[in-house]
C-alpha cells in the first residue's frame, strides 16, 4: 500500500515535470531500479508507457494546478532559457563549438535532410521502446552522453544528472572530465546502469588504474573517445579565457586517482593548479593513440569497449577488425574539428559498411524524439543525448535534467505511434525520405 501511495504521489500530485531531488531518490528506492535480484517495473494501469504519459502529466499539472513545465519543452527556448540561467562561462563552455560552428550546423541540418513518411491504420499500442546492447536490455535507446565539468553548470553536478537518468532508466555515461569522481557518481546511482567514458591517458599505469576503479564501482561499458587527445579550437572559450581544467575544475577523476596522487608534491586539495599541470598532459597527451594500442585497453577492461568519434566507414571496418564491441558515430557535438561532415550524413554509409558485425550507436545533434527516430531508422541501435540535458541541469538542477529527458522520451514514444510502429525494432529506412528544401530552418545546436 505504501508503494502504491508513493506512485500516486509521484505521478499524479507532483507530476514528473516537478519531481525534486528527494523524490528522485524515493523513486529509485521504491522501484529498485536495476537492483540485482529484482525485476521491478513501473506499473501503469492503462496500456500507454510511462514515457507517453508524461505529456498528460504536464497538461494536467498546467490546466488543473496552474503549474507550467519547469524547463521549456521547445528545444530553441530551452537553450535561450539556459543562457539566462547559467553563468556566462558555464553556458559558453557547453554551447561552444569548434571554429565557426560549421560542424555543429551540419549535425543539425542533417536531420532536416530526412523527412518521415508515416504509416497509418496500424497497431501502435502498447509500444515497446526497449533495446538490447551488449547482451543487456535497456528500457529505451537513449543514453546520456559523456559531458564534463557539470559543476560549472549547476551545484548538483554529475550525481544530479545521474540521478535524473536513473529515475528514467537511462544509462549514465560518466566523463573523464568530470567535477565528480568515479566513486561519487557510483554512490549516487548504485543500482542503475553506468558507462564510463575514457579520455585515453598517455601512460598505461594511469589508464589501468582508472579502468580498475570504474570496473570495481559497477561501470559496465567503456566508451573511448578518439577525437580529443587535445582540445579543439573553440573561440567562445579562447576569447574569454575559459579553461576550467587549468584551474582544477573538471579534473576530479584524475585528482582522485592513486597513480596521479603518487606523482604530486602536494595534494590536489592543497594546490589544484599544480596538480592540473600534471593531470592535463596525461588526459590530453597532444598525440593520438594507435589502432594497435587497443590491445592494451582490452587487457585492462573485461567488458564491452566502444569507440566514440567514428565518421569514416573505413575506420568503422577497422573497429570490427580490432574486435571492438561498438562504435559511436559522432562529431563530439561539433566541438573538435570544424568543417567536418555531420554525424547523420555518414551514419547510413557506416551501417552499410559494418552491418551487424559491431553495435553502431549515434551522437551529435539530437534535440527531439523524431531526431531519435531518424537516427534509429538509418541504422543506429541507440543514441547519445548531451547538450539539452545539461541545459535542463543548468536551469533547474536535477529536476531540470530529469524534465528534459522525460520530455525527450515522451516525444519519442508518442512520435513512434504517429510513425506507425509499436516496437522500436520496426524502424528502418523505408520510413524516411531524403529531401532538401531551400531555406529550411534548423533548430538550435
Amino acid at each position: 500500500m505504501a508503494r502504491t501511495a508513493l506512485l500516486v504521489i509521484l505521478l499524479s500530485s507532483l507530476s514528473w515535470a516537478l519531481i525534486s531531488d528527494e523524490n528522485l531518490r524515493a523513486f529509485e528506492k521504491t522501484y529498485a531500479i536495476n537492483r540485482p535480484g529484482t525485476n521491478a517495473k513501473l506499473k501503469i494501469k492503462d496500456k500507454s508507457t510511462p514515457y507517453a504519459r508524461y505529456l498528460r502529466d504536464l497538461l494536467e499539472a498546467g490546466v488543473n494546478e496552474g503549474k507550467l513545465p519547469i524547463v521549456p519543452t521547445d528545444p530553441n527556448k530551452l537553450e535561450e532559457t539556459a543562457r539566462k540561467a547559467m553563468t556566462v562561462k558555464g553556458f559558453n563552455y557547453i554551447r561552444g563549438s569548434a571554429g565557426e560552428g560549421a560542424t555543429m550546423d551540419a549535425d543539425r541540418l542533417g536531420f532536416r535532410q530526412w523527412k518521415i513518411v508515416p504509416r497509418v491504420l496500424r497497431p501502435t499500442n502498447p509500444r515497446n521502446l526497449s533495446v538490447t546492447l551488449f547482451g543487456k536490455t535497456y528500457d529505451s535507446p537513449v543514453i546520456m552522453a559523456p559531458i564534463g565539468v557539470h559543476g560549472i553548470y549547476h551545484p548538483d553536478k554529475e550525481p544530479g544528472t545521474a540521478r535524473a537518468c536513473a529515475a528514467l532508466h537511462v544509462p549514465y555515461t560518466l566523463s573523464t572530465a568530470s567535477t565528480s569522481s568515479i566513486e561519487e557518481v557510483a554512490k549516487a546511482i548504485p543500482y542503475s546502469p553506468k558507462w564510463f567514458q575514457l579520455y585515453w591517458p598517455k601512460s598505461d599505469d594511469m589508464t589501468a588504474s582508472m579502468l580498475k576503479r570504474a570496473k570495481s564501482n559497477g561501470y559496465e561499458v567503456l566508451v573511448v573517445t578518439l577525437d580529443t587527445w587535445t582540445l579543439g579550437w573553440r573561440p567562445l572559450d579562447i576569447d574569454t579565457a575559459n579553461s576550467p581544467f587549468s584551474v582544477g575544475i573538471g579534473n576530479a577523476v584524475g585528482f582522485s586517482d592513486p597513480v596521479l596522487r603518487s606523482r604530486l608534491n602536494s595534494t590536489p586539495e592543497q594546490d589544484p593548479v599544480a596538480a592540473s599541470k600534471v593531470w592535463i598532459p596525461e588526459a590530453f597527451p597532444q598525440r593520438s593513440h594507435s589502432w594497435s594500442e587497443l590491445a592494451t585497453l582490452r587487457k585492462f577492461w573485461s567488458g564491452p569497449i566502444v569507440l566514440k568519434g567514428i565518421l569514416s566507414p573505413e575506420d568503422a571496418k577497422r573497429a570490427v577488425q580490432y574486435e571492438m564491441d561498438g562504435i559511436v558515430v559522432s562529431t563530439h557535438g561539433g566541438r573538435q574539428l570544424d568543417g567536418a561532415v555531420g554525424s547523420l550524413e555518414v551514419l547510413p554509409d557506416i551501417v552499410e559498411a559494418v552491418g551487424d558485425k559491431i553495435t553502431v550507436m549515434f551522437d551529435s545533434g539530437i534535440r527531439t524524439g523524431t531526431d531519435i527516430i531518424k537516427a534509429l531508422a538509418l541504422g543506429a541501435k541507440a543514441v547519445f543525448v548531451g547538450r539539452p540535458v545539461v541545459y535542463g541541469l543548468g536551469i533547474n538542477g536535477t529536476a531540470g535534467a530529469h524534465s528534459v529527458l522525460a520530455g525527450l522520451l515522451a516525444d519519442l514514444d508518442i512520435s513512434m505511434g504517429f510513425v506507425g510502429v509499436k516496437d522500436i525494432s520496426e524502424l528502418n529506412k523505408s520510413f524516411l525520405r531524403r529531401v532538401q528544401y531551400p531555406g529550411d530552418l534548423k533548430a538550435n545546436n
